[in-house]
C-alpha cells in the first residue's frame, strides 16, 4: 500500500520535466516565422503566399504542403515578356479571380475536352493541350514546357513583342508600358473622344485576350490538320492493300486506323462544337470581351472618383490605354457597346470553317474506309457464294455416286440371284449402272443451272 502512491508520485515527477522539455523546442520556431512569412515572395511562389497564422509547427506544415502542390505556370504579359513561375491553386485563384472549380477544367481529368469559359475578369481556355487563363493584361499558361505548347508560346511571344515594338515607335503614340487609354499629344493626355479622333485612320487591332485566343485556335487547328494529314498518308495505302489482299494483318492495321480516326474526329468535333456554342449565344461572346469590361470598370471608377473630388482633370490619368493602334470607331463604339460582338464572331467563324473543313477531311477518310469495307465484304460474299456453289456440285455428285453404291450394296448380299449364273453380264451391268448415275448427275446439275442455283 505504501509503495503504490510512492511509485505514482515518482512517475508524475518524471513526466513533468519531460513535458516541459518538449514544450521548449515548440516555442523556439515561433520567433523567426514572422520574418520568413512576411519576407517578399520569390517568383510569386504559391508556397510563399500562404499566410503564417497560428503555431510555428502548423505554419511550417502548411508551407510544405502548399509547396508540394505547386505547379509550373508561365506568365506572359501583353508586351511579350514571360517568366516561369510555380504557383499553387490558391495563388492562381487570387490572381485570376476565378472559381476553384474552373481549375479542374485545366486538370488531367479534362485533358481532351475543349472549353472556352468567360468569367468576370478572366477567360478560361482549354483547347486540347493549351490550358490557359487569360485576363485583359496577361495570360497564365499551364504546363508551358510541353512539346505541343512550345510553338504556341513562341508564336504568341513573337507576335506580342512585334506589336509592342511597333506601337512604341509609332507616330503620335505612347509606349505600351505606360498603361494609358488615351493618345498623348504634346505631353497632355486626351480624353476618350479626342483620343478617338487622334487615332482615326490607324489600322484596327484585336484586344489582347482575342489575340491569345486567336493564336491558341491557330495552333490547335494546325496541330489537328497535321494529325489529319498523317492519318490520310497512312490510311490510303493500308486500305488499298486490304482491297488487294484480305488478311488478318491487313484487317488489324485497318482496325488500328479506324481507332485513330475516331479519336481525332472526336477531338476536332469537341473544338468545333465549343466554337459553335459560342457563335450561337451572343451573351457568351459579349462576356469574353475582357478588355471592354475592364475599360468600363476603370472609367466608372474614375468617374466616381471625379464626382467625389469635383475634378474632371483627375479622371484622365487613371484611365489606361488599351492599344495605341485602335481606331476612333473602336474606342467610341466597339469598346463601349456591350452588344457588339462582331470582332469575336468573325474570329470564331474563320476557325469554325477551318475546323469544319478538317472534319470533312476526316469524314472523307471514314467514307473511304467504309467503301473499302463494303468492297471487301462483297469480295467475301462472292467467295462464299462460290464455295456454296462448289458444295452444291459435290452434293449432286455424291448423290449420283450414292445410287451406284446402293446397287453395289444390294448385289453384295449373300442372296442367290439368277444374274449370278449368266456369264459376261458383269461388265454390262456395271457400265450401265455407272452411265445411269452419270445421267442422273447431269439432270440434277442442269436443273440447278436452270433454277440459277449455280453460277453461269
Amino acid at each position: 500500500m505504501g509503495k503504490g502512491p510512492f511509485s505514482f508520485r515518482r512517475s508524475n515527477s518524471r513526466r513533468r520535466p519531460k513535458k516541459a522539455a518538449q514544450s521548449t523546442p515548440l516555442l523556439s520556431p515561433q520567433t523567426p516565422l514572422p520574418i520568413d512569412v512576411n519576407s517578399p515572395p520569390i517568383n510569386n511562389n504559391g508556397s510563399s503566399l500562404v499566410g503564417g497564422g497560428g503555431g510555428g509547427g502548423g505554419a511550417v506544415g502548411k508551407v510544405k504542403k502548399k509547396a508540394g502542390g505547386a505547379k509550373l505556370w508561365m506568365r506572359l504579359d501583353r508586351w511579350g515578356q514571360s517568366e516561369l513561375l510555380e504557383w499553387d491553386k490558391n495563388a492562381i485563384i487570387r490572381r485570376a479571380a476565378i472559381p476553384a472549380r474552373d481549375l479542374r477544367i485545366l486538370g488531367p481529368v479534362f485533358s481532351h475536352s475543349s472549353n472556352i469559359l468567360a468569367r468576370e475578369k478572366a477567360m478560361v481556355v482549354n483547347l486540347e493541350f493549351i490550358k490557359a487563363i487569360v485576363t485583359a493584361e496577361e495570360v497564365l499558361l499551364f504546363d508551358p514546357l510541353r512539346q505541343e505548347v512550345i510553338p504556341f508560346v513562341d508564336q504568341l511571344r513573337k507576335l506580342l513583342a512585334t506589336k509592342s515594338s511597333s506601337q512604341g515607335h509609332g507616330d503620335g503614340t505612347v509606349d505600351e508600358r505606360e498603361n494609358d487609354v488615351n493618345v498623348s499629344s504634346g505631353g497632355k493626355w486626351l480624353p476618350v473622344s479626342e483620343a478617338a479622333e487622334a487615332a482615326e485612320g490607324v489600322p484596327y487591332e484585336l484586344p489582347f485576350e482575342f489575340q491569345v485566343l486567336e493564336n491558341a485556335l491557330e495552333v490547335v487547328c494546325m496541330y489537328l490538320d497535321s494529325s489529319v494529314e498523317d492519318l490520310e498518308r497512312d490510311a490510303y495505302p493500308v486500305l488499298d492493300e486490304l482491297a488487294r489482299n484480305v488478311s488478318t494483318k491487313n484487317l488489324e492495321r485497318v482496325r488500328s486506323l479506324k481507332s485513330n480516326l475516331t479519336r481525332i474526329l472526336a477531338r476536332v468535333q469537341k473544338v468545333r462544337d465549343e466554337i459553335e456554342h459560342l457563335l450561337d449565344d451572343n451573351e457568351d461572346m459579349a462576356q469574353l470581351y475582357l478588355t471592354r469590361k475592364w475599360m468600363q470598370n476603370q472609367q466608372a471608377d474614375a468617374l466616381l472618383g471625379g464626382l467625389a473630388s469635383n475634378s474632371t482633370t483627375a479622371i484622365v490619368p487613371h484611365l489606361r490605354r488599351l492599344s495605341s493602334t485602335r481606331s476612333g470607331s473602336m474606342v467610341t463604339s466597339n469598346l463601349l457597346d456591350d452588344n457588339d460582338v462582331e470582332d469575336l464572331e468573325m474570329l470564331l467563324e474563320a476557325y469554325f470553317m477551318q475546323l469544319d473543313g478538317t472534319r470533312n477531311r476526316i469524314l472523307s477518310v471514314r467514307e473511304y474506309i467504309d467503301d473499302t469495307e463494303d468492297y471487301v465484304n462483297i469480295q467475301l460474299d462472292n467467295q462464299r457464294n462460290e464455295l456454296i456453289q462448289f458444295q452444291l456440285t459435290l452434293t449432286i455428285a455424291s448423290f449420283a455416286i450414292a445410287i451406284e453404291t446402293l446397287i453395289a450394296g444390294l448385289f453384295g448380299m449373300n442372296i442367290h440371284c439368277t444374274l449370278y449364273d449368266r456369264e459376261g453380264i458383269f461388265e454390262y451391268f456395271v457400265g450401265g449402272t455407272s452411265v445411269g448415275c452419270l445421267l442422273i448427275f447431269v439432270l440434277i446439275f442442269g436443273y440447278a443451272k436452270w433454277k440459277k442455283l449455280l453460277g453461269s
